[in-house]
């Protein structure tokens, strides 16, 4: 059962995505928050697996919320998505280098709600591919210069150029297909860099691959 808290300070979204979640088999709402405060108290209160955030809230917003879950190890294994009424919200960039999982327009299709739900479960990322390309060119426009990331060197050939491919947003399965080798392989290889790189999900490994200066943004054509 995967266990959902819902923090959004309109109520009506609330009701609208719990009646959505509480409706499949496989997942619970546990909880539901107002603003950024309550949201960590009960996030600390119930341990969710994956807590879908507004991003803007009255007192503490979503991303200061963000920051103080990613900060407390209690919570390492909950995984937040950041909820936004825009692709290109300025917030998304910080939510995500801050340590969101994700994120998702409100007016996402009931079953792409869910089916991101399970994604984030598992340990995927919510990162499309053309989104992943902004958020690099954002990357882009912020840095001075790569950042040093000690923990690169750990890393083998193979996991370097897994991590190159992730960062540029692509999934185990097309990861696995541009090596030729199997997805399980692919899956492997990320898990081993994600260890190595102390990534807390897929999504920060997107931030380490721009930030250490592995993918840039003309590189994604």
């Amino acid at each position: 059962m995967i266990r959902v808290l819902l923090a959004d300070d309109q109520a009506l979204v609330r009701a609208g995505f719990r009646a959505l979640l509480d409706a499949e088999d496989d997942v619970e709402v546990v909880g539901e928050a107002a603003d950024g405060d309550e949201a960590v108290t009960e996030i600390r209160r119930l341990v969710p697996d994956v807590v879908l955030m507004d991003i803007r809230m009255p007192g503490a917003d979503g991303l200061d919320a963000t920051r103080r879950i990613v900060a407390d190890e209690r919570l390492a294994a909950v995984r937040v998505v950041i909820l936004t009424t825009f692709e290109l919200d300025e917030y998304v960039f910080e939510a995500i280098r801050s340590g969101a999982s994700g994120f998702l327009v409100k007016d996402t299709e009931p079953a792409e709600l869910v089916a991101a739900v399970r994604a984030v479960a598992r340990g995927d990322a919510l990162l499309s591919p053309s989104v992943t390309r902004r958020l690099i060119a954002e990357f882009a426009l912020r840095a001075q210069q790569p950042r040093q990331y000690p923990q690169l060197a750990a890393l083998t050939d193979r996991e370097r150029e897994v991590l190159t491919l992730a960062g540029q947003g692509l999934s185990n399965e097309e990861i696995a297909a541009k090596l030729v080798v199997s997805p399980a392989t692919a899956k492997t290889h990320v898990s081993r860099a994600m260890v190595k790189l102390a990534a807390r999900d897929r999504a920060q490994l997107v931030v380490i691959a721009y930030e250490s200066g592995l993918v840039r943004p003309g590189w994604l054509t």
